[in-house]
């Protein structure tokens, strides 16, 4: 019960900062006016609370697990796959000018998708894939379709300007996706190659956002001409989003630890993110509630509905075989 509990709470922290997450970025990014800069604000909050005060926690307190090369390659993997899908997300709100409200359901819709057919090519379960699972791949996709004609526009331009910046984005929440998609079966198999450890795979996470999302950029900076600042408000925001991206990561190996699988902790992260994400972008962007369409809400709805239940009936894997009787 206890673990069960713990499960709950570790799922909701994840969806709840998941949920924050795009918004908080988007704003901060806009307020540097450079991705390269909200990307490294997203890897020092990385570094300082995925590496920094695990290993603290781990040299003070120690842990069970240990430190084994598969699973360390596995967490690094998956790391890098959180990294892409931020720079992905931060591609998607700040260069192409996409809004959070419909690009962060997007981006969960189909991330439950990349997860579940990874899922079933890392435990080779296939033939596991039956008629639920399509039908909530048709959710996704009908959601999805239902988003992008009713999602609020910003009237950008011309028509010519507004398709470019759109296939931008949506190329880039595409990226997310699939990075993110990968991101639950790829850091499960890592935690468990390490012995269940907790904070090991987490440390891995922030070296490969420190390498990914702060010495890249940093050296990319000068030869890119970047014209951004350092103020204070945009740094405050951007390390927010990474913050609350690192802490998602820590709700997820949570959750795991607990007991939770990717098929079972997935599917409420990606359904409850999207609405959180709405009231969040409502809260902080200059979205108004009068502009979002009834459709809109419904479309993001069904998205949700689709990624849940994709991730609900995705395969769980072949049960061990049971011993030869006596």
């Amino acid at each position: 019960m206890v673990h069960f509990v713990g499960m709950l709470g570790a799922i909701a922290l994840t969806a709840l900062c998941w949920g924050i997450y795009g918004p908080v970025l988007g704003k901060g990014s806009a307020l540097l006016q450079s991705p390269l800069r909200a990307f490294m604000c997203v890897g020092l909050a990385y570094f300082l609370i995925a590496i920094v005060v695990p290993l603290g926690i781990l040299s003070r307190f120690g842990e069970k697990g240990a430190w084994r090369t598969t699973g360390v390659v596995w967490s690094l993997v998956a790391g890098a796959a959180g990294a892409l899908g931020a720079l992905g997300v931060i591609l998607a709100l700040r260069v192409f000018q996409g809004n959070p409200i419909y690009v962060m359901p997007l981006v969960f819709g189909g991330a439950p998708v990349v997860n579940t057919l990874l899922n079933a090519f890392i435990n080779k379960a296939f033939n596991q894939l039956k008629a639920p699972f399509l039908a909530g791949l048709i959710l996704v996709i009908t959601g999805a379709v239902v988003v992008l004609l009713f999602r609020p526009q910003t009237g950008h331009g011309g028509v010519v300007v507004e398709a470019e910046r759109t296939l931008g984005w949506l190329l880039s929440a595409m990226m997310a996706m699939l990075s993110w998609g990968a991101y639950g079966p790829v850091l499960h198999k890592g935690q468990m190659a390490m012995g269940g450890s907790r904070l090991r795979p987490l440390i891995c996470i922030g070296v490969s956002y420190f390498l990914i999302a702060v010495l890249v950029p940093w050296a990319l900076l000068v030869p890119l001409g970047d014209a951004g600042n350092w103020g204070g408000g945009g740094l405050a925001w951007s390390l927010a989003g990474g913050a609350l991206g690192a802490l998602g990561a820590l709700g997820t190996i949570l959750a795991f630890a607990c007991g939770g699988k990717p098929f079972t902790v997935m599917p409420v992260v990606f359904g409850c993110a999207p609405v959180i994400n709405t009231f969040a972008t409502l809260a902080l962007a200059a979205t108004t509630p009068e502009s979002v369409s009834p459709f809109f809400l419904a479309g993001m709805l069904v998205v949700a509905a689709g990624a849940a239940t994709v991730l609900a009936f995705g395969p769980r894997g072949h049960a061990p075989p049971k011993p030869a009787p006596a």
